[in-house]
């Protein structure tokens, strides 16, 4: 049975940054929960592991007390529906996204036809940023700090530090199951 006071935000959040916060944020008081669902997405080759990306979410939103952060390793529309959750909120920074977007609901609505997917723009000041670009500047020295939250810039400047073009330096076990709040 689909809530339609459940949404999930999913997405890879390698890592996650000011403009997905941005999102969450202003869905937050929409909604009577909020669920940040980081795609495990292995084959995508994300720099962060899954476990990673969920530590990082969840301090990025932890001042927000109806969002739970959750990892998945599954179709979307199974995950909605394990989790009840009636909306589906994605993100459009430009108009350049629309199309592969709109090709996304529309497979969802067939997917799960009791969840609807709503569209969010992020603040001005966020619209250019995404997480390759961030990832970029981050490797090669860029300041970062304005288009993530501390941590995440921590955990990026460890990372190049270190050398590693895999794993990061902190580990965290992924968690893809139970209600873990921010």
């Amino acid at each position: 049975m689909s809530n339609p006071r459940i949404a999930v935000y999913p997405g890879t959040f390698d890592p996650i940054t000011n403009g997905h916060t941005d999102l969450v944020t202003r869905a937050a008081p929409l909604f009577d929960k909020v669920v940040v669902a980081v795609a495990d997405s292995s084959s995508k080759g994300p720099h962060f592991s899954v476990g990673e990306r969920i530590t990082l979410a969840r301090l990025a939103v932890a001042d927000l007390p109806n969002v739970e952060v959750r990892g998945f390793d599954c179709l979307l529309a199974t995950f909605v529906e394990q989790i009840g959750a009636g909306v589906i909120l994605r993100g459009l920074r430009a108009v350049s996204d629309f199309e592969y977007e709109f090709q996304l609901a529309s497979m969802n609505r067939h997917l799960i036809p009791r969840a609807e997917t709503l569209f969010l723009t992020p603040a001005e000041q966020y619209s250019f940023i995404s997480s390759s670009l961030v990832r970029e500047i981050g490797r090669l020295g860029g300041d970062i700090s304005s288009f993530v939250h501390p941590a995440v810039q921590q955990a990026m400047r460890q990372r190049w530090q270190s050398g590693q073009s895999g794993q990061s330096g902190f580990h965290k076990k992924p968690e893809l199951e139970g209600d873990h709040h921010a």
